[in-house]
């Protein structure tokens, strides 16, 4: 296998674009990777597209790179298409790093493009559904209550966020109320023909994917409540990840979200399943990202030796069926990256892991070998993971706070590793940063990830 670089990578401005399209959003992203590479696109030898939602939302469910891309004049040329769930944009990556790699090609493309937001909302949550295997989703809604909290945990939690949340809530109108209606029906009807009304019923009846919150919220706070009860993590310790997450993102102008929040703040927000506040969960949103990957070849004929980023290690993993006690998918898929890469966590000097919620971080950070089990919260209060600490985590704000367009969040941690390793974060710059880790996971089988990547990448070299 040869030696693989980045050499050119970007990302949009995460958040709402009602008026523009999947082909705009992957437009502008295009444009501005090869920009960062200093290349043309018919240098372009092949290219991996990854979106998860185009086909629910405008039915464009095939042939979605070669739709995407062929108005940006790039076609003829292999273009795979993928669709990962969440872990998308970083098995597109992965994809281009073995079309490099194996030596087939010399430049590949990586591009993720999302769009979400939508003014129905319940419809957007029930599409998080396809994460799941929704033949078997009405058997596992019953789990998702287990290790359920003390009334009197969700009685504080609640007393909480009541009176920020009165604030927060604005009376709706008699048309925002018909509408409001009107969307649950629509989707109900969608679901129920899809899905079997009997079991959207029992989804409902079980309070699981309510109209505020998506199932995996409910998957996410389940195993939070385990994490609790077995180790004695607290919800001000989400709440700790969170808050440095919102800071962290208030120096990304890429960000969806560019305000930062006190840990107070976040536990008074609204609560959505518990002990998740909404402030520790990412939010609903559009983007686009991409990277651009290359030979050693082409990084010396194109004198970019200075700002190419090597790619130590690529690793594409899925769940397995396991007990509860045996080594998850960021466990096992970390151990074979720090192999591939011959380092270990320790040498490790930042992070993007997957924080679709605030324990999403917690919990990697322990699975990777960042922090022993058990202890990711309490070194999160710490500090520890904050831009300045030993061990610095989601410096772009996270899936938290920079956003979470499905299918480009993967990309957008590479972005975001890169532009650290080149030395060009501006105020969220993390010093001597030499080698970094992405984790990025998609889907839920079982007690774990359906997929997962694990990349490392190190810094070019010092001149």
């Amino acid at each position: 296998m040869r030696d693989v670089y980045v050499i050119g990578v970007h990302t949009i401005k995460f958040g709402k674009y009602l008026e523009q399209g999947i082909k705009e959003l992957c437009g502008w992203t295009v444009e501005g990777v090869l920009k960062d590479a200093g290349i043309e696109k018919r240098e372009l030898q092949s290219a991996w597209f990854s979106n998860s939602a185009w086909g629910m939302r405008d039915y464009q469910h095939c042939i979605r790179g070669q739709v995407a891309l062929r108005p940006l004049g790039i076609d003829a040329i292999p273009i795979t298409n993928v669709e990962n769930a969440c872990a998308g944009g970083s098995t597109a990556f992965h994809g281009a790093w073995k079309d490099v790699a194996s030596g087939l090609w010399d430049i590949s493309l990586a591009v993720g493009v999302e769009k979400l937001y939508d003014q129905n909302k319940y419809a957007v949550f029930a599409g998080f559904l396809g994460g799941m295997d929704t033949g078997t989703i009405a058997k596992e809604i019953g789990r998702l209550k287990d290790y359920a909290p003390d009334p009197a945990e969700i009685q504080v939690a609640q007393v909480q966020a009541s009176q920020q949340t009165r604030k927060a809530r604005k009376p709706k109108t008699l048309r925002d109320r018909v509408q409001d209606y009107w969307n649950q029906f629509a989707t109900f009807v969608i679901l129920g023909e899809s899905l079997g009304y009997s079991t959207v019923r029992k989804i409902t009846a079980a309070g699981v994917a309510g109209g505020d919150h998506s199932a995996f919220m409910d998957v996410y706070a389940y195993a939070a409540r385990r994490h609790m009860k077995l180790y004695g993590s607290t919800q001000r310790q989400l709440a700790a990840i969170a808050a440095k997450n919102h800071w962290h993102s208030s120096l990304n102008p890429n960000a969806q979200y560019t305000f930062a929040l006190t840990v107070e703040e976040v536990l008074q927000d609204r609560l959505v399943s518990y002990p998740l506040t909404r402030s520790m969960c990412a939010p609903i949103g559009d983007g686009a990202a991409a990277a651009v990957l290359a030979s050693e070849e082409v990084v010396k004929r194109l004198g970019a030796s200075a700002r190419a980023v090597k790619v130590r290690a690529s690793v594409l993993a899925s769940g397995r069926s396991r007990g509860d006690d045996e080594p998850d998918i960021a466990e096992r898929a970390s151990r074979m990256a720090y192999e591939r890469a011959a380092i270990g966590p320790a040498d490790i000097d930042l992070a993007e892991v997957h924080d679709a919620t605030a324990f999403g971080e917690l919990h990697q950070t322990e699975a990777v070998g960042f922090f022993p089990k058990g202890e990711g919260g309490v070194y999160a209060e710490q500090g520890v993971t904050g831009i300045g600490g030993k061990k610095p985590v989601n410096p772009s704000g996270g899936l938290i706070s920079r956003g979470h367009p499905i299918g480009a969040s993967g990309l957008a941690q590479i972005h975001e590793l890169v532009t650290q390793l080149r030395g060009e974060a501006g105020p969220r710059q993390v010093e001597k940063a030499r080698l970094a880790l992405a984790e990025n996971g998609g889907g839920a089988l079982g007690n774990e990830e359906a997929a997962m990547c694990i990349h490392i990448l190190e810094a070019p070299a010092p001149r």
